[in-house]
């Protein structure tokens, strides 16, 4: 058995470092969180540390769990709209009670580096938005240094949300060879021919590794918590555990794609910040 293991930590240090080369903006990036939320205040410290190491000005505003959606949209329009703000990110998930793109669509196109207001997503599946989606761009990094070529390869996507499978899936269309697209209910049977499979369906432990043809890339955007720890959709424990003759190439949870989706996030900030 053959693995490689991706090192999403060390593709991130290399855009961070790139990204050092170049001129600092000079606007604030805001990040908006809302209530109490530990796995969001985790991702909200992990953006402060490389907006520290890029030396870029980070600014945290926190609202309460209770706040109203319209409240909530309207602060952030005036913190976003100041002149002095280069780039807002709304930290995901929001309160039940408050509409998700209502909020995000307050954020201007040149101002979204997550690239989920309505009108930031529209440019990109027009092919006219000059930041990729986060998700899309770790997709290309990692499908890169795994030396994956998309044009020769079969894609599989499992999981169609707004977040990671929808704009991998409209991106990669007529850049590889063959483009599948799988939910959690699907038939996997097709996983056996593809070469890559993006796993963004969010179930812990989705995708068998029996599943996968013996020479697949798997890049796992799943994030949730199985038996006391966070996982992704990729079942990589029973790879220690059970004698496969695989040469799977994968992305681990934790330290595989989340890293290189804030050093892609931040890469926006920088690109958007010329305009």
């Amino acid at each position: 058995m053959v693995l490689m293991i991706i090192d999403g930590k060390k593709i991130a240090t290399e855009i961070i470092d790139k990204l050092k080369q170049l001129e600092k903006p000079k606007k604030f990036l805001a990040a908006f969180l809302i209530g109490e939320n530990s796995a969001s205040e985790s991702f909200i410290k992990q953006k402060e540390k490389t907006a520290a190491a890029l030396g870029v000005d980070f600014r945290t505003y926190k609202f309460l769990n209770d706040i109203s959606q319209d409240k909530l949209r309207k602060e952030a329009l005036k913190i976003v709209l100041g002149g002095k703000c280069g780039g807002a990110i709304v930290q995901l998930p929001l309160p039940a009670h408050i509409n998700s793109q209502y909020v995000l669509n307050a954020i201007p196109r040149e101002k979204d580096v997550d690239v989920l207001g309505e009108r930031a997503l529209g440019a990109f599946y027009a092919g006219r938005n000059p930041a990729l989606p986060p998700a899309v761009g770790a997709f290309e990094e990692i499908s890169r240094a795994a030396n994956y070529p998309l044009n020769t390869s079969r894609v599989a996507v499992v999981g169609l949300g707004n977040l990671v499978g929808k704009p991998i899936a409209v991106w990669c269309a007529g850049k590889v060879r063959e483009l599948y697209l799988l939910d959690k209910g699907s038939d996997f049977a097709v996983l056996k021919q593809t070469d890559i499979a993006v796993c963004g369906a969010g179930v812990p432990g989705l995708i068998k590794p029996e599943m996968l043809k013996e020479t697949a890339l798997v890049v796992d955007f799943g994030y949730g918590l199985k038996n006391g720890k966070f996982s992704g959709d990729f079942d990589s424990e029973s790879l220690k555990i059970k004698n496969y003759k695989l040469k799977i190439n994968f992305t681990p949870t934790p330290g595989g794609t989340g890293p290189i989706l804030v050093a892609k996030l931040f890469e926006n900030f920088f690109t958007l910040a010329k305009e």
